[in-house]
């Protein structure tokens, strides 16, 4: 997923966001568990996760850091947290974590 951030019209940078195929599974499971329960549900976990992307590409690093130089941005409206590291031009999505489950489960893939 590549995008492209511009400021007053011109291109600042461009970064994409990559999924460990571990963090894809989580977005998926979670997507399939509102889905399955409302619809509606579902279409707001996915605009407010598009929208997280959007300001984790802003500005990644103002994300509180936490394991393994890992940064989190918690979901405001979903108990969920994504947890990324920051490489050269990219943003590598580690883990689409559900804060009431298992805490620091996903520790053992950085």
């Amino acid at each position: 997923m590549l995008f492209v951030l511009r400021h007053s019209g011109e291109l600042v940078m461009a970064m994409t966001i990559e999924f460990t195929e571990e963090a894809h599974a989580e977005f998926d499971d979670a997507f399939s568990w509102y889905a399955a329960r409302s619809e509606r549900a579902a279409i707001r976990f996915t605009i407010e996760i598009k929208s997280a992307f959007e300001k984790i590409l802003h500005d990644p690093e103002r994300f509180p850091h936490t394991y393994a130089g890992c940064h989190q941005y918690s979901l405001r409206r979903f108990p969920y947290l994504i947890v990324f590291h920051i490489k050269p031009g990219r943003i590598v999505v580690v883990a689409i974590v559900h804060t009431k489950r298992r805490p620091g489960y996903w520790q053992q893939r950085v």
